[in-house]
């Protein structure tokens, strides 16, 4: 089955920094608004930061950032030409999935009327490694179908696995004549994991794919001073006591060295993805930000690291051209702190979080102990 691509190949669009959906959500933030997002994105989109990705899982975000989005402050200004929207189906809540071609369809529509948009940049299929690969399959299927139909422009999957991603997207160049056009990979990409870089990215380039994100530059949070974050939803960080506890430890060396560990595993993750990155193999970070104050830290401190001109380009554009760089000289003062930091986390150092782990059943979707 042969599936027609966009005439714009994503690589050549998606920029190197994405504001990241979760922080609206009750996963990360308590009492997350409308007032929250529509400042956090006025701000973003002045600063020139204008591709957003979410999921319906991330409730509400996608209500949230589409009433933001549709306020006449944004809309006087922005057109819809103007920002990248992406966003996920599939994972409904923590324990809840459904992949089947109806859900899908419902899905993306419904996200449509939440953004108040007429179509989506990017949708991908959430957490793949939860549901059988058939299933994945299918819903792929379905998300071509309506990249014929002008809902999507490009089809990817995201997953925390990246032996499940990179066959599911081998299957996808076999099946449907096709490659994906990105691959979403979170937390493995990081001051404290770097298997995305080791072992992801070789294996969906061979799979013809184009653009790779690394979200959870932070692990969720983990890799900062004050702990994980905690939303209405309590406590949910994968992250092992072992783990949490060499992070403060390598936190506090850091501090007493006078720099922020947020500040420096964001710099690793962001010069880490540039470095790797080609003008037809792009991978891009995706940021987690809750507040105007966090966006304004992050992007000063992308800015330490990527060379981008003083006027806000769009979406800090792929085509700024040789206004975005590494800036080596920075990399050469954080190489001494980040060796530290991996002599500190010792073993932790490349450990990966089980997904999904022993209590679930991926052929039923659901957890272990609900088949009994």
């Amino acid at each position: 089955m042969s599936v027609s691509q966009a005439s714009t190949p994503l690589s050549h669009l998606l920029p190197p920094l994405i504001l990241g959906g979760a922080g609206f959500s009750h996963q990360v933030y308590r009492n997350p608004n409308s007032a929250q997002a529509l400042q956090v994105l006025k701000r973003a989109f002045q600063l020139g930061l204008r591709a957003i990705d979410t999921s319906a899982y991330y409730h509400p975000s996608e209500i949230l950032l589409g009433e933001a989005l549709s306020h006449p402050d944004i809309t006087s200004l922005y057109s819809r030409d103007q920002y990248l929207l992406m966003t996920k189906v599939g994972r409904i809540t923590a324990t809840e999935f459904d992949y089947s071609p109806v859900w899908v369809r419902q899905s993306v529509m419904r996200s449509l009327e939440r953004l108040h948009t007429r179509y989506l940049d990017v949708v991908f299929c959430h957490d793949v490694e939860f549901v059988p690969e058939e299933e994945v399959m299918g819903a792929i299927g379905v998300l071509l179908d309506m990249v014929r139909e002008g809902y999507i422009k490009y089809v990817g999957i995201s997953g925390y696995r990246i032996d499940i991603l990179s066959r599911i997207a081998r299957r996808v160049q076999i099946q449907y004549s096709r490659p994906l056009d990105i691959i979403q990979n979170w937390a493995q990409m990081t001051l404290q994991n770097d298997r995305l870089a080791r072992e992801g990215l070789e294996a969906f380039h061979e799979a013809g794919v184009s653009c790779v994100c690394n979200s959870s530059p932070l692990a969720i949070g983990l890799l900062r001073a004050n702990g994980v974050p905690v939303g209405d939803l309590g406590d949910f960080h994968p992250a092992p006591s072992g783990l949490r506890s060499a992070v403060k430890e390598a936190a506090d060396y850091v501090a007493e060295q006078g720099e922020s560990m947020a500040a420096l595993a964001l710099r690793h993750s962001i010069r880490r993805g540039q470095s790797l990155s080609t003008p037809d193999f792009r991978i891009t970070t995706i940021m987690g930000i809750t507040s105007i104050a966090e966006l304004e830290d992050n992007l000063t401190t992308a800015r330490q690291v990527l060379r981008v001109s003083d006027e806000p380009r769009w979406l800090w554009s792929a085509d700024a051209g040789p206004s975005v760089e590494i800036n080596m000289i920075r990399a050469r003062e954080d190489a001494q702190l980040c060796a530290a930091v991996h002599d500190i986390l010792g073993p932790w150092h490349d450990y990966s979080f089980p997904s999904p782990g022993d209590d679930w059943d991926v052929a039923n979707k659901k957890p272990a102990a609900a088949r009994l």
